[in-house]
């Protein structure tokens, strides 16, 4: 809803307001949350209890996704007529070009990975697994979004013929010819 009045009212956020906002709204926590509840066995009421505050370990792996699903499709989804992404928060808000407003989001992107990384070892109420899928959903996301859109109306044609080479496409083996 926040991101539809900033539309409609023609807001641009601060680039922490878009941030607070999109960590969020990314689905990202809503999909961590779910598998939680599927891959750990035994749940802990600690745990529980700490999924509804949304621990770091979430909200890192959500700014991240955000941040580099906004490197990768910006562009399109303004030529479209989308809110402003985290690019043009920065860039309306420091009056710098589209190439230092995108350098800050990486340099973002890198703080927030040194974050996760630190929540990867802190003591946590998560299991491994658990901590390893949120890393994991950041990994898929830089891959899905390091050429541009790698999966929406403008796919790229390198991500997708990455993901045709592990999902469908065999791996060619060599076989040996030998002699009996």
């Amino acid at each position: 809803m926040v991101e539809a009045k900033w539309y409609y009212s023609g807001y641009t956020p601060t680039l922490q307001e878009y941030i607070e906002n999109g960590w969020i709204s990314s689905t990202i926590p809503l999909i961590l949350v779910h598998l939680y509840c599927f891959i750990t066995n035994p749940k802990t009421e600690e745990a529980m209890e700490c999924l509804v505050e949304y621990p770091s370990i979430i909200r890192h792996s959500s700014i991240i996704c955000r941040l580099v699903d906004d490197l990768g499709t910006s562009s399109v989804e303004l030529q479209r007529g989308d809110n402003p992404k985290s690019i043009q928060c920065y860039m309306h808000e420091k009056g710098v070009s589209e190439n230092d407003a995108r350098q800050h989001i990486k340099s973002l992107i890198s703080e927030t990975w040194k974050q996760m990384n630190e929540d990867r070892v802190a003591k946590s109420p998560f299991s491994q697994a658990f901590t390893e899928t949120a890393t994991n959903i950041v990994r898929m996301a830089m891959l899905m979004y390091q050429n541009g859109d790698g999966h929406g109306a403008h796919q790229d044609i390198y991500t997708k013929d990455i993901i045709l080479s592990l999902f469908v496409n065999p791996i060619p083996l060599e076989h040996e010819h030998v002699d009996h």
